[in-house]
């Protein structure tokens, strides 16, 4: 199975249907392709199973705090449904990269708004399939980082997102001699765990190599997680463990 499921049939069966589809993981495959041509960071199966299963967990931490998700607050539906939802958006935010990077998350909503009535057929009755469409496009276009979550399923998903950051998720890109500061801060993340927080529902831990790491959490995470809608929800730490400064400096060039 893609991702766990635990105690929902439902996201379970979707998750059957999404491995045996003829085309979703074939859309995967094509974005790891367009990835490579516009030198960024893995945007396939990989990337996407990573982000949804990271969502999935910050979304179960909330529900353990008491924090009531959008699908149940404005449309009387299960948290069962939000776990769908942000397993689906996770999943299938970035297929929109197996046609070109740039405006990849405008693709995506038109190939998922064709290709999920199909993985929900039978599971819910029209108007409640709607509305999981609705919000499942809500929740992929808000991991644009200039995009406003209005709901804890998108802030979820956004957030998850750019925790996909530690240093093996650089290595091809570097690989290939396309070293910039995005490959060699993402080469200074060693780890990065979520959990439970001490003074907040969620933790999330990042820990470095090196100061170069600072630009992915003051940059790229700090950004999204001030347009989440949950940030009061998390607590950020960071650490810096060893010293590998010269190793990856001398590799960075203007």
């Amino acid at each position: 199975m893609i991702l766990p499921a635990p105690d929902n049939p439902r996201l379970a069966e979707i998750l059957g249907r999404i491995e045996a589809d003829a085309t979703l993981p074939k859309l995967w495959e094509l974005s790891i392709t367009n990835s490579a041509r516009a030198g960024v960071n893995d945007h396939g199966p990989t990337h996407v199973k990573i982000v949804a299963h990271n969502a999935l967990k910050i979304l179960r931490l909330l529900l353990a705090a008491g924090v009531e998700p959008n699908m149940v607050k404005d449309h009387q539906m299960t948290r069962a449904d939000a776990e769908i939802v942000v397993a689906l958006a996770g999943l299938l935010h970035d297929v929109g990269m197996s046609t070109h990077r740039d405006g990849h998350e405008a693709h995506s909503l038109f190939i998922v708004n064709a290709a999920l009535p199909r993985l929900l057929e039978g599971l819910y009755e029209p108007a409640a399939r709607t509305t999981m469409l609705s919000e499942t496009l809500h929740a992929m276009i808000g991991h644009n980082h200039a995009q406003r979550c209005l709901t804890i399923e998108a802030g979820v998903v956004k957030v998850a997102d750019a925790l996909d950051m530690s240093k093996w998720r650089s290595r091809y890109i570097i690989k290939q001699g396309r070293v910039s500061i995005h490959s060699l801060s993402a080469a200074a993340i060693d780890r990065v765990s979520v959990g439970a927080g001490k003074t907040r529902p969620v933790a999330v831990e990042i820990t470095m190599n090196n100061s170069a790491g600072i630009f992915q959490v003051d940059t790229l995470l700090k950004d999204k997680v001030a347009g989440s809608g949950i940030a009061e929800y998390l607590e950020v730490t960071t650490r810096v463990v060893g010293d590998a400064e010269r190793q990856h400096i001398q590799h960075y060039k203007l």
